[in-house]
Order: structure tokens, then C-alpha cells, then sequence
């Protein structure tokens, strides 16, 4: 099937006639639905038609949708990689086609309604309620096309009502004419027709990406695929590239979620990109986004898999490259673009877990990830905020929303607003900052509070933070775009926030998501449970003071490099401990009368604290590591020509120990207590160094 005649009208009149020009093919499915649309009592209600991936279904919907409108239907068209499983998502998506009334009132538009709906087997635990409940609404005209890989269950034919309303209609690869019409169409040299049709056995993605391997002088297998067609196909496409360079390209775009000619200059360690850039974007199963390029999902899926089968630690040091190029963008960006590298990041770790733990569930929403950006909220979306929170959690979480829009506006987000409805409401709350009347009057702050003291209690000048409220017009805590953006917004909110010790998630369906947040090391906060207005909420949470920020990053996006992190979980690093600041003082002053103690100086509570691992960097910290940090502390005193007093009463009583305090007063020609102010005001300045840099970082100053 073809379509002829130079662009006109819009863009998508032209991208259809292109479209139209490769379809080829499916000829009995296309009369079968065109037949049954002429009709005034059509022979189906419900076309099923299903087949492995890249078998050609979404392109044979679209043919559908073309003779549908042609024909003056209502096309209601929606995918279920767009939708939440849930009687409402799919009502919801169905109102912006049709007119759907409440209760169960007969779904109704003008003239005869066609419903398809792609990627049918993502819907299937609401399988039962569209063919027992949304279906029968439609009118007794209604013709509705179901497109998935799976054929459908046996429950459809074991109702007597819908045996004779359905048809079953597997789609098989193309016949050889239709092969041979899809490569012609492509301008194939008609010589490598058969070869390429015993190949590809007509499976028509496998002949888009073989034909783009004839394309660019690749040598063609003769022999037959093995039946992980696509998967050995890519292969043979990845080693029928122009050079080993271009093979890397596909393979960072392959892990990339998006890849530009910056990555893959910095990815592949080059001077210039553009020319493979270039190359890149022209390739038959490449897209173009806001973003960068990506490939087809199953394209992406089967070059990684590739990569990682033959060739593991080329997998890995792509996988860092990639990480690392993330890891530089976050450190130089500001607003959305660091946003953007958060959700870059968070792609490594988020598709890893949709395609190797099947059984977890991830809250993200593929299709929008990358797409939506939340700004602050301004006083006029207050209404709006406090509506949604309204509709989705009740009066009694409205007026705790209220009282933290007073207290704290500047934590709540909006996406959408100004020109387009809000699509969703994120709230932050500093719990550093609310007073006790605050913790009294919101139930969720308090158990929050209340986890953070009992676990590890934050210290004088750490913050504690909690998502407090996550809500998506449409789909509430659902993957949506809502719950895609609510993580990258809230890492991007750590990296900014300066002695970060807990972070606190608020979800209502805690048991749906708690096997995704442990895997990404924030776990269930046991025994932190709530409930407002008769909904039970529960807690998610993380002390970066033992796992910072950018560690925690490292750490979550490493997993996508285990086959299954619940089987053998990379390393995670010790726990750090986290010490009050009595208790830090103590432990300092400990180790310097340790100080020519090695075996004593490697029992330290000190070697378990954050000041430590980040002195020893990569390494394990150790006796020889806290020596040295302490002589650098009290070499800190000699920068200041108005403490050599102080050194000199540290230095004869540990560095260079004269045996009793009496005695190094002696040395000294001091009176002892004159000795004793020096040397405790000496100690002062040391342990006030060494908790600036333990509750600040290694930079501070």
C-alpha cells in the first residue's frame, strides 16, 4: 500500500502520507475493518488483534484510524503505555472523544465511534472491567479494536455474549510480495530482495533495520535469524557500522535516555561529535526529541542487551561514561537543565528496574519522563493547589495544605499554570523550620518528625525535609507526570540543601511502591505510618548524613549494572555513623590522646563518620588516615599568628607529649592553669575544625 502526491496542508498530513508510502500490506485486516465500518450492523463489536513487538500493529491502527475518519466516525484512539490500569484513567482519557455520563449511561458521539486501543496487554489487570463494563456502554454500531502482543484471554470466548462480537485477527510477518514492496519502497536494490526476505522471514521491523544495513554496505547474513530476530539483527547492524566509532555512538545512545553531541563527545572522549551526531540522527530507528535522540524502545532494549552480552565490560564503562556525563551536568547546571541531568540519571536506574524486576512497580510515566517541568507556585495558584488536595485526599488534608501554604509557600510547585490547567501539586516542607504548632497540626510532619529522633536524631544546624504532597490532576499518585517530576525536583532540592541529614517521601499507597523504593535505598519508615481524614499515608526515607546525595546517586545508578539487585546487590558502603556534637568532641579528643596509639586510633568512633570517608576518598579509612586528618587540624592553628599559644600547649600535650600535663606545663613556662586555658581553648578551635568540615563537606571553609 502506498500513497502518492507532494507535501501539502500540515505537518501531520505529511508525516501520514509518509507513513502511508512504507505501509505495505495487511490487506485482508484493512477490508476486514473497512467492510465491517460500511456496515450497518457490523458483523464484530471487537477486533482483536495482537503479535510480538515491531510486527507492525501501532501502524496497522493507524490505517484503521485513517478509513474511520474517512468514513465520518468519531475516533477515540488511546495506548495503554499512556494510561494507569484503572477504570478511571481509561474513562478519563476516553471523555476528551466521546460523551461519557456518570453512572452507567451509554457512551455516546456523533456519528458511528470506532475506540482503538494499542498496547492492550499493559491494561490487562483492568482486562475484565472493559470487557464486562466499559464495552457494553458503547453503542450496539460501535466497533473496537484491541492491539496488543498477547491474544486475548479465555474469559472473551468463554462469555456467550461476546463469542459471536469478537474477532480474533494475529498478525504474521509480510507476506514475501509485501516484503518485497516495503524494500522497493525503501529503494533497495531489488537483487537483495530474497536474500534479505530469508533473513528477516518479512518481520517488518527487521527489514526496516536490515534494509538500513544494506544501506550503508553491510554485509548481509545468509543464513536465517535465530528467533531473537530483532536482537540479532541489531547485532549485525551494530558490526556492519562505518567504524568501531560509530559502534560506540550506538551503544551510548543505546544506554543514554537521551544522547547529544556534547555526551558523546565527552562519552567517547573526542574533539568533535557533529559528524557522528549527524550519523546517528539519520538512522532508520533513531528519533529526534527537545532533548536529543533516542532510539525505538525495542531498538534500545536490543543494542544494550547486545552490547552487554558480548561484550560486559564495554557495557560497564559505557554505563560510567554515560553516568559521568550526567555527574558533570549536575554539578554545572542550574534550574531545569539540572533538572533535566536528574531525570537523566534516574533513567539509568528507572528503566533497569522496569525491564530486569518485572514485579516491581516503577512511578514513572515513560512517556512524559523528560517532558514536564514544575515551577513554584505563585499566590494564584492557591486556589487550584488547595482544590486538588481537596479532590484527591479530603477536607482534613486541604486544611493541613493550608496551613503549610501560610507557613512555608516557598516549598510547593505547580506543573502547568499560567496559559494550561494544572496538571499537578508538589509540596516540601522544611521540618527544620516548622514550629511545634506546625508538627502538632499536620499528623504527616509529625510521624516524620517523630521517625527522624527515634532512628537517628538530626544535630544543631542539620535539616530534615519531607515531599508532603504529591498529587496529579489526573492520576493522583499513579505513574504520571506528576510522580515522574516529584523525584527529580526533590534531588535537586538536596543538592542544594546545605547539612541535608533526613528526607521524607509521603505516599498513600505505601505498599504498592515499597519494593521500588527499597531497591533505590530509600526504604519503608517502619512504624511511621499515618492517617488523615480516614486514608492511611505512609513514609519513605533517607539520612544523607550516612549516604550523600551524589553518593546515593552513584549508588542507585550502579544497580542497573547487576543482573538482579535483589539477588546479588552491588556493595553498598557502610553505614555512616552519626555522631551528636558532644559526642564528636568526645571522640577528638579521645584520638588525640590516642595519637601514637595505632591499634586505639583504629577503634575510633571517628573512622565511621562522614569527616573520614571523605578523607579517605575511594579507600577504606584508617588509623594512619585519622592521624593524619588530626596533625592537619592542629597545623590549622599555626595559620593564625594569635593561637601559637594554643598550638604549643597541643603540641607538648599530644604531638610532642611530655609525659603529664604538669609536666608539659613545665616545658612551656607556663603556670598550669595558664596551660590548661591555652590548651582547652586549643582543643576548642581544633574540634569546631573538624566539625565544619564533618557537617559541611571537605570544602568548607
Amino acid at each position: 500500500m502506498t500513497s502518492a502526491g507532494g507535501p501539502s496542508g500540515t505537518l501531520g498530513e505529511v508525516l501520514a502520507g509518509r507513513r502511508g508510502r512504507y505501509f505495505v500490506g495487511r490487506i485482508a485486516e484493512a477490508s476486514l475493518f473497512r467492510d465491517a465500518l460500511q456496515q450497518d450492523e457490523p458483523p464484530f463489536s471487537v477486533l482483536h488483534v495482537h503479535g510480538p513487538g515491531g510486527i507492525g500493529k501501532t501502524a496497522l491502527l493507524d490505517v484503521f484510524a485513517g478509513v474511520a475518519d474517512a468514513a465520518d466516525a468519531t475516533v477515540a484512539r488511546l495506548d495503554g503505555r499512556d494510561l494507569d490500569p484503572a477504570p478511571s484513567a481509561l474513562t478519563e482519557a476516553l471523555a476528551a472523544s466521546l460523551d461519557i455520563p456518570g453512572g452507567d449511561g451509554v457512551i455516546s458521539a456523533p456519528g458511528r465511534v470506532v475506540l482503538l486501543i494499542d498496547t492492550y496487554e499493559r491494561l490487562a489487570p483492568v482486562d475484565d472491567w472493559i470487557r464486562a463494563r466499559l464495552l457494553p456502554r458503547l453503542p450496539a454500531t460501535a466497533i473496537t479494536v484491541l492491539a496488543g502482543r498477547e491474544p486475548p484471554t479465555p474469559a472473551w470466548r468463554a462469555d456467550p455474549g461476546w463469542r459471536d462480537l469478537l474477532r480474533v485477527v494475529s498478525l504474521r510477518n509480510l507476506r514475501p510480495e509485501d516484503s518485497r514492496g516495503y524494500l522497493s519502497a525503501g529503494g533497495v536494490d531489488p537483487a537483495l530482495h530474497e536474500r534479505m526476505l530469508t533473513v528477516t522471514h518479512g518481520h517488518p521491523l527487521g527489514l526496516s533495520l536490515l534494509a538500513d544495513v544494506v544501506a550503508r554496505d553491510g554485509e548481509m547474513p545468509a543464513d536465517p535469524l535465530t528467533p531473537d530476530l530483532v536482537g540479532t539483527l541489531l547485532q549485525r547492524f551494530v558490526e556492519a557500522v562505518p567504524s568501531a566509532l560509530c559502534r560506540r555512538a550506538l551503544e551510548v545512545c543505546a544506554l543514554a535516555r537521551v544522547t547529544t553531541e556534547s555526551q558523546l563527545r565527552d562519552v567517547l572522549e573526542l574533539d568533535d561529535a557533529h559528524e557522528l551526531f549527524g550519523w546517528l540522527r539519520e538512522l532508520s530507528f533513531v528519533e529526534a526529541g527537545p532533548d536529543g535522540v533516542f532510539p525505538h524502545d525495542l531498538a534500545r532494549d536490543a543494542l544494550a542487551a547486545d552490547l552487554r552480552w558480548r561484550d560486559l565490560d564495554g557495557y560497564r564503562r559505557v554505563f560510567r561514561g554515560v553516568r559521568n556525563h550526567i555527574h558533570a551536568r549536575l554539578a554545572a547546571a542550574e534550574g531545569r537543565e539540572q533538572q533535566r541531568a536528574i531525570v537523566d540519571e534516574k533513567f539509568l536506574f528507572e528503566r533497569f528496574v522496569s525491564r530486569n524486576l518485572p514485579g516491581v512497580a516503577v512511578p514513572v510515566d515513560w512517556e512524559s519522563l523528560g517532558r514536564h517541568y514544575p515551577v513554584q507556585a505563585g499566590p494564584e495558584d492557591r486556589t487550584v493547589i488547595l482544590d486538588l488536595v481537596r479532590a484527591w485526599e479530603g477536607e482534613e488534608s486541604a486544611a493541613i495544605a493550608e496551613r503549610w501554604l501560610d507557613h512555608q509557600p516557598e516549598g510547593f510547585y505547580v506543573l502547568g499554570g499560567h496559559d494550561s490547567p494544572v496538571r499537578g501539586v508538589l509540596g516540601f516542607l522544611d521540618l527544620t523550620r516548622a514550629s511545634t504548632a506546625d508538627l502538632a497540626a499536620d499528623p504527616g510532619a509529625r510521624a516524620a518528625w517523630d521517625f527522624a529522633h527515634r532512628q537517628a536524631p538530626p544535630r544543631a544546624r542539620d535539616a530534615v525535609r519531607q515531599t508532603r504532597f504529591v498529587i496529579d490532576a489526573h492520576a493522583y499518585q499513579a505513574p504520571s507526570p506528576t510522580m515522574t517530576v516529584a523525584p527529580a525536583l526533590s534531588i535537586q532540592r538536596h543538592l542544594h540543601t546545605p547539612n541535608l541529614a533526613w528526607n521524607f517521601l509521603t505516599l498513600a499507597e505505601p505498599d504498592r511502591w515499597a519494593e521500588y523504593f527499597a531497591v533505590a535505598e530509600t526504604p519503608r519508615a517502619a512504624g511511621a505510618d499515618f492517617t488523615v481524614g480516614g486514608r492511611r499515608y505512609g513514609l519513605f526515607a533517607h539520612d544523607y548524613r550516612q549516604l550523600s546525595v551524589v553518593a546515593w546517586l552513584e549508588l542507585v545508578t550502579e544497580r542497573a549494572l547487576a543482573e538482579d539487585v535483589r539477588v546479588a546487590p552491588p556493595v553498598r558502603p557502610p553505614a555512616l555513623l552519626v555522631l551528636s556534637q558532644p559526642e564528636f568532641a568526645d571522640a577528638v579528643r579521645q584520638a588525640l590522646r590516642d595519637l601514637h596509639r595505632p591499634d586505639l586510633l583504629a577503634r575510633n568512633p571517628l573512622l565511621r563518620t562522614r569527616l573520614l570517608c571523605d578523607r579517605a576518598g575511594d579507600g577504606e579509612p584508617g588509623a594512619g588516615t585519622l592521624e593524619a586528618l588530626l596533625r592537619d587540624a592542629v597545623d590549622g592553628l599555626a595559620r593564625h599568628p594569635g593561637d601559637d599559644k594554643l598550638l604549643r600547649a597541643v603540641d607538648r600535650t599530644y604531638l610532642r607529649p611530655a609525659g603529664t600535663q604538669e609536666a608539659a606545663a613545665a616545658v612551656l613556662g607556663l603556670p598550669f592553669s595558664t596551660y590548661r586555658r591555652h590548651l582547652g581553648r586549643g582543643l576548642a578551635r581544633i574540634v569546631s575544625w573538624l566539625w565544619e568540615r564533618e557537617v559541611y563537606g571537605p570544602e568548607h571553609r
